[in-house]
């Protein structure tokens, strides 16, 4: 394939960041545009020299690099910017994947951006869309939707606020987990998530040679825990939605759709049937489509049979 067809296309500016996203396992993945820029600009940041450093030997790339990492990120982007001042191109790579999404990043973007200088996203791998394209979830039904939590927090009211969001959730939710971790967390989904019937997806060593993804409802992790667990790895993990979501008092709503619909007649005199859905679902109350059959309902009641 000519390269050339597509490198064409390429425009870069000087002065300018370029954000390259590169591979999360398999070198394989590494895009076409990726390396041209790569072995066009100037320099390298990146989140670690001697991963990085492999990483150019391999594509027989030699750049100078630059560590900015999260215990450097501030500071480190004032020597990058001083560079992008003088008409150099730089690139920022993370370890593994798309910068930015739990890896470094985005404070380098926010500070090259404030400075007055552009920023040029080149798309690459990330574990988020490997595993969420492969897990069904995502279906015409759910819209798309899916909210990301990135490493959960180890511990205390943080960690006990996102097992509450998981709950509530009617999307389906993705986070990462380290092999250290993974065996705690999994327990505390057990523990935690109220419906055990709710499907789970755990991917480990995505696009390496010894992938594994595994697809199975939530009561039989501890039977999966017992036989496939191999603490090795990083993990990304996908809880499917709850099939419906709990109001902000923790009753069940097939208890209280009566008073859903009392609540939908009161609003009916003042809201559209649209404008209902929108915020019973906003406020998770009901899905929008169901809530949206729910004030149709209560403006029209000789419908309902």
């Amino acid at each position: 394939m000519d390269q050339t067809i597509f490198l064409d296309q390429q425009n870069m500016p000087a002065s300018a960041l370029y954000v390259v996203g590169t591979p999360i396992g398999n070198l394989g993945d590494i895009t076409y545009r990726a390396v041209h820029i790569l072995r066009s600009v100037d320099g390298i940041a990146c989140e670690d020299t001697r991963h990085t450093a492999h990483l150019l030997h391999s594509l027989g790339i030699h750049k100078p690099l630059m560590a900015i990492h999260e215990h450097n990120e501030n500071a480190a982007a004032s020597s990058l910017i001083n560079h992008l001042k003088m008409g150099e191109r730089w690139a920022y790579v993370c370890d593994a994947g798309t910068p930015g999404i739990s890896d470094p990043g985005a404070r380098l973007v926010h500070e090259v951006r404030l400075a007055g200088h552009q920023i040029f996203p080149i798309p690459g791998p990330s574990a988020v869309t490997t595993l969420l394209s492969v897990s069904g979830q995502l279906t015409q039904s759910s819209h798309g939707e899916f909210q990301f939590l990135g490493f959960l927090p180890l511990k205390g009211k943080d960690r006990a606020h996102v097992f509450d969001l998981m709950n509530k959730s009617i999307s389906s939710t993705i986070f990462y987990e380290s092999p250290q971790r993974i065996k705690n967390t999994l327990n505390d989904l057990l523990q935690n998530i109220k419906d055990h019937s709710r499907s789970l997806i755990i991917g480990r060593e995505l696009t390496k040679k010894f992938e594994t993804i595994s697809c199975l409802p939530l009561q039989d992790l501890p039977l999966w825990l017992s036989s496939n667990l191999e603490e090795r790895g990083e993990f990304s993990i996908i809880l499917g939605g709850a099939p419906h979501a709990p109001d902000q008092l923790g009753f069940d709503l097939n208890e209280s759709v009566v008073n859903l619909a009392q609540l939908a007649e009161v609003l009916s005199s003042y809201l559209g049937s649209k404008q209902i859905a929108e915020i019973f679902s906003k406020t998770q109350l009901m899905s929008k489509n169901a809530a949206y059959e729910l004030a149709l309902k209560t403006k029209n009641p000789s419908k309902d049979g």
